[in-house]
């Protein structure tokens, strides 16, 4: 175990891996406060993303474990960051707290990836990364999907604000991290640009479902 934790760590993990975590779980320790003290209601058990108990890991370590063993670029987990927003802001009643939290994650993630990257694993490889079913996965996938209303385009200039949203809890942490790594590549500007350019059917074939 020891060994693998020291391999583990020889992988720098991105600040902005880091800062998005740290922001997170403040976001997830308020509300699970306010349900505490009944300022919130119970999460709903019933809802798609709702663990039927915390999970043993921490939202830091979730992620740094997709970082590592899923291959995805820095710049996927700003675009998980947009979607989990978007989703929100689409379901008011809805908030992040410790039971859904990770479902969340790895649901915005598997998005974002397929969305932004040409080359990327499949559901199955992310259920066993996730520490869910496949079943499990597919479902929330999906949800998650329909949940934004498929509006998965990010824009560069959309891309650059919330980049400037992380980079500012880059600077608030004490001590900071490294440098934040949120950048977008020409390359993926001129994704971004296409697929915004394109109608609401082809932005939802476009996404890849398998």
């Amino acid at each position: 175990m020891e060994e693998e934790e020291v391999e583990e760590d020889a992988q720098a993990v991105p600040s902005m891996v880091l800062v998005l975590s740290s922001l997170l779980e403040r976001v997830v320790e308020r509300n699970d406060a306010a349900v505490a003290v009944g300022l919130r209601p119970l999460p709903d058990r019933t809802a798609a993303f709702h663990s039927v108990r915390k999970p043993d890991i921490s939202a830091r370590r979730y992620l740094e474990r997709i970082f590592r063993y899923a291959n995805c670029s820095p710049s996927c987990y700003a675009v998980a960051y947009i979607y989990l927003l978007r989703f929100l802001h689409r379901h008011p009643a809805v908030a992040l707290h410790s039971l859904n939290l990770h479902r969340f994650l790895i649901a915005a993630v598997l998005a974002a990836v397929k969305f932004t990257e040409d080359i990327h694993y499949n559901n199955a490889y992310f259920a066993k990364l996730g520490g869910i079913s496949l079943i499990e996965m597919n479902y929330l996938e999906v949800d998650f999907l329909f949940g934004l209303g498929f509006e998965l385009n990010v824009t560069p200039a959309t891309f650059s604000s919330y980049c400037s949203i992380l980079q500012r809890e880059f600077y608030l942490e004490s001590p900071p991290p490294s440098k934040l790594h949120c950048y977008i590549t020409e390359e993926e500007s001129n994704c971004c640009q296409q697929k915004h350019s394109a109608s609401s059917q082809q932005v939802f074939w476009a996404y890849r479902l398998h």
